[in-house]
This record gives C-alpha cells, sequence and structure tokens, in this order.
C-alpha cells in the first residue's frame, strides 16, 4: 500500500503538470495575441487594394469629361466634336461590328483608340488615364483598329472627274483629272536587320505610304508598308497591279510629281523648268513661256495631296514620331488615320485643324461605276507628252490673250 509520502508526491507532481500545461496555453494565447495585433497594424498600414467598384466613379468621370461637357476638349484629346464622335460610336456599332464588353462600353473603347492615334500614347499611359488594365486597354484597342479597317470601302471616296464646264480656276484647265497623288514617309520601328531597307535618304527609319486624294482633299486610295528606300514609280506600280489596288480609268488620270513619269493617267510637270513662280507679279517672276506656266498652274493644283498629308499629321500625332508598335502593326493603325480623315471631313464641317491650313470644306460628289478599262503601267508614252504639251499651249494661249 501506498504510504502518505507518496501521496503526497504525487498530488506535487501532479500539480507541476497542470502548471506547465497551463503555462505553454498561456504562452500559446499571448504568442497568438501578439501575432494578430502585429498583422492588423500591417494592415492599417498598408495602402488598400483598388477594387473594381471603386474605380468605377473615376472611370464614368474621365469619359463624361471628354465626350459630354465641351467641344473643345472633345477634340483637343480625341480630334473631333462630340456630335461627331457619337456618330462615329454609331458606325462602328452597325458597320464596324463593335459592341459593348461587359464592363466597357463602345464610346470608351473608340475613346482610348482615338487617344493613341491624336498622342501617340503608349499602352500604360492610356491605362492610367482610363482606369483600365493595360491588358483591357491592348483588347480593345486592337477591336477597334479591325472595326474601322473594315469601313475603308465606306470612307475612302470615289472621285469625279474635272468637268468641261468647271470654273474652279485651279483645275479648269485639268479636264478629266480626278486628282492628284503623292508619297509620305512616316517613321516606324523595324529590327535592326530590316533597317537598312526602311532608311531613307535623310537616314530615317520609314515607311514610303503612297496616297492618292480627290479635290476636296478626302483620301481615294492608300498603300502603307512600303520600305522607306523604296522608290516612288515602284510603289506605284505595285498599286495598280494589286488585285484591290488603284484603279484609274482610261481617259482620266491624277497630278503628280517629277518623281513619276508623265504616262497614262498620270501627269507629271516638265522637269528642268524654273518653279515657285507667281502668275501675277512683277514680270521676273512672272511665268515666260508656256512650259512655265504649265508647272505653275500644275502645282498649284497638285499642292491638294501636300495640304492633305499636312493636316493628317497634323491631326494624328502617331504619324508625326517614332513608333511604339511593331512594323505590321504600324501600317494597320496608318491605314486607319486616313481613313478617320475622310470621315472627320465628311461629318465635322469646322474643323480647326484645317481653319489653321484656311482650306475651305465642300462634299464630293458620288461617281456611278461602270464597266471601263483600267490603266496598269507607269511608263512614259509619246501620247502623253503630246496631251501635256497641248494643255501647256491652251494656258499659254489664254494667258497670253489675256494680257
Amino acid at each position: 500500500m501506498p504510504t502518505e509520502d507518496d501521496t503526497v508526491v504525487c498530488l506535487y507532481l501532479l500539480m507541476e503538470e497542470i502548471l506547465l500545461e497551463n503555462i505553454i496555453l498561456v504562452l500559446v494565447a499571448y504568442h497568438i495575441m501578439v501575432m494578430s495585433r502585429s498583422r492588423k497594424r500591417k494592415r492599417n498600414n498598408r495602402p488598400a487594394a483598388f477594387s473594381f467598384i471603386e474605380r468605377i466613379p473615376d472611370q464614368v468621370t474621365h469619359m463624361s469629361r471628354l465626350v459630354d461637357v465641351s467641344d473643345i476638349d472633345c477634340i483637343a484629346n480625341l480630334r473631333m466634336d462630340r456630335n461627331t464622335f457619337g456618330r462615329l460610336c454609331v458606325v462602328l456599332r452597325e458597320l464596324g461590328g463593335l459592341s459593348d464588353g461587359r464592363y466597357i462600353k463602345v464610346e470608351e473603347q473608340i475613346a482610348m483608340f482615338l487617344s493613341i492615334l491624336a498622342h501617340h500614347k503608349k499602352n500604360k499611359v492610356v491605362r492610367f488615364d482610363f482606369w483600365r488594365s493595360g491588358q483591357t486597354v491592348s483588347k480593345f484597342v486592337h477591336l477597334v483598329l479591325k472595326a474601322i479597317l473594315k469601313l475603308h470601302t465606306v470612307l475612302l471616296v470615289k472621285p469625279v472627274p474635272v468637268s468641261a464646264d468647271c470654273t474652279d480656276n485651279r483645275w479648269r484647265w485639268f479636264k478629266c483629272c480626278l486628282g492628284a497623288l503623292d508619297g509620305t514617309y512616316i517613321n516606324v520601328k523595324v529590327s535592326n536587320a530590316d533597317q537598312p531597307r526602311y532608311r531613307t535618304r535623310k537616314g530615317q527609319i520609314s515607311t514610303n505610304t503612297l496616297a492618292v486624294c480627290d479635290r476636296n482633299m478626302k483620301f481615294v486610295y492608300v498603300l502603307p508598308g512600303w520600305e522607306g528606300s523604296a522608290a516612288d514609280s515602284r510603289i506605284l506600280r505595285d498599286a495598280l497591279t494589286r488585285v484591290n489596288g488603284l484603279r484609274v480609268p482610261k481617259g482620266n488620270y491624277y497630278l503628280c510629281d517629277n518623281g513619276y513619269a508623265n504616262s497614262d493617267g498620270f501627269l507629271a510637270p516638265y522637269k528642268g523648268i524654273r518653279y515657285h513662280l507667281k502668275e501675277w507679279g512683277a514680270n521676273a517672276a512672272r511665268p515666260q513661256n508656256q512650259l512655265e506656266l504649265f508647272k505653275l498652274r500644275h502645282s498649284n493644283a497638285r499642292n491638294v495631296i501636300e495640304r492633305a498629308f499636312g493636316i493628317l499629321k497634323m491631326r494624328w500625332g502617331l504619324l508625326r514620331s517614332n513608333s511604339f508598335y511593331p512594323v505590321k502593326t504600324q501600317n494597320r493603325l496608318i491605314m486607319a488615320c486616313f481613313i478617320l480623315n475622310n470621315y472627320i471631313r465628311g461629318e465635322m464641317p469646322n474643323d480647326p485643324i484645317e481653319q489653321e491650313f484656311d482650306i475651305a470644306t465642300s462634299n464630293p460628289e458620288e461617281d456611278a461605276e461602270g464597266d471601263c478599262e483600267y490603266i496598269d503601267g507607269v511608263e512614259s508614252t509619246p501620247q502623253w507628252n503630246a496631251l501635256r504639251d497641248a494643255i501647256a499651249g491652251d494656258m499659254w494661249q489664254s494667258y497670253i490673250n489675256m494680257d
């Protein structure tokens, strides 16, 4: 039988074990309490993460400031007034196939795209401005670009030839003329291996874009993508031989500069003739023969394409600086700039950029389609040289009779 001393020892050991367990529980509870307070303190000091619900007011406010407040802000940021922007959204919904996303409407999609074209912004800048993720910006920019390119058959115009009873002093000498054409350099981003092909004679890495416009500075045809080192005549030959390329009916023609041959469908000025003359002025500045008079009037009419390029590049900052995008995407963006330029000219009569160039706006007539023979070559021909001489002779005869 256990003695009284053994019982005391057992009770002592039991109390010691209970006390040790309580101490351990107290220590564990204290540790949990300290860690909880530490996490809570860190959570209170850390800035709260933005949620989608919290961003909505800022997104709505930004869009309202762009397209709901004033035409001045809308033109400055999107290059068109509020009514023109609203009609563009309707057109891209119905003809371009755009639709509202789950959290982003068509209006915001188009606004992001226009801000990139107008100011040549990077994805990270647009993401910050519109309170969207970079993935969202990239996704909808490409969707809007695809929708705009679908409108090329609608917004690229069909030129109307100069009629025999034309009263415009700039164009009445060029019967059956459709407009003017030229090439322009637009800087692009290419790999190091491709830079020699894209280097222009001025040392810039650019693409040589062929463009054709009518008398009202609306573009008829655009061919981007050629290397900056390519000759103008080579690009024109490619445009004429493409399946859906440039079409010039027999008997009609475009005005071009000396970078192109004076060939069937393309009327070039005489080479080696005085330039920058004045039709009315001092005798030294006035044309002295029919060749100089022809070049002067040819230059005045062909200047329509240069003015169109000036307005285009002033409107879209993407065309004035080095690209952030691969050359394939950049060529598609260039095409979109030309298409949107036609849309703005047709929908917004009071354009501040055009007013700065002091250009009057007008709408071209519709040209009926018909079966006709088209031009497919750019080689100089005696018949076309004779036509140029005949036009120059008529100009000179009328000029000296007026004196």
